[in-house]
């Protein structure tokens, strides 16, 4: 069986607005904060580089600091959901093959396979800035099937995010929706996949 999962809310959970209040100085712009998390979208997308991003971040949010300082900051949204990790190395060691299954952008995977060893754990990522599309687009779905050999029938899909999870249905995938205030409710929902077998 194939496992993906996704990294927001699934493994780590996060939190964007500490960060951007961080960095935000006195004379930012009117929407700087919603203007640049549409920018978010582009940047996970792979439409838009790290660099462009940063640029567009310094003039709407009047950000003065260094390259170094912004990335530290727009890495630290992220908290570890312990639970499962847990769950996804107890699937690892019973031979099952487990895939991040993440909308993110090219600063946030290397910071999160880094700090939190995720591809000591996974087998491979699909990450929506390597492959051109965003969650829930078809298209991210069927690149990623394509690219990693996923057969949907043998594929268990979590994330916390209904639209997704409405896709990843619509392409065949047993998709559950996480909210990691209700762990338990997954595990029930994974043993009866599996019992069905």
């Amino acid at each position: 069986m194939t496992y993906l999962f996704d990294i927001g809310n699934v493994l780590l959970a996060f939190d964007f607005m500490p960060a951007l209040q961080k960095l935000t100085g006195e004379n930012s712009k009117l929407n700087a904060i919603p203007l640049l998390m549409k920018k978010k979208d582009e940047l996970e997308s792979g439409k838009l580089s790290a660099t462009s991003f940063m640029v567009i971040a310094r003039e709407l949010l009047d950000y003065n600091g260094s390259d170094s300082q912004f990335i530290e900051t727009w890495n630290s949204i992220f908290t570890k959901i312990p639970a499962n990790f847990e769950l996804a190395k107890s699937l690892k060691k019973k031979g099952h093959r487990l895939i991040l299954f993440s909308n993110i952008s090219s600063l946030h995977a290397r910071h999160c396979l880094d700090k939190y060893q995720l591809d000591k754990i996974f087998d491979h990522a699909v990450f929506s800035y390597e492959i051109g599309a965003i969650k829930p687009a078809d298209a991210y779905f069927t690149r990623a099937f394509e690219k990693f050999n996923i057969d949907p029938q043998q594929s268990i899909y979590i994330d916390d995010m209904l639209e997704n999870i409405t896709a990843g249905k619509k392409h065949g995938l047993k998709s559950f929706c996480y909210d990691y205030n209700k762990h338990q409710d997954l595990l029930t929902w994974l043993d009866d996949q599996t019992s069905n077998q």
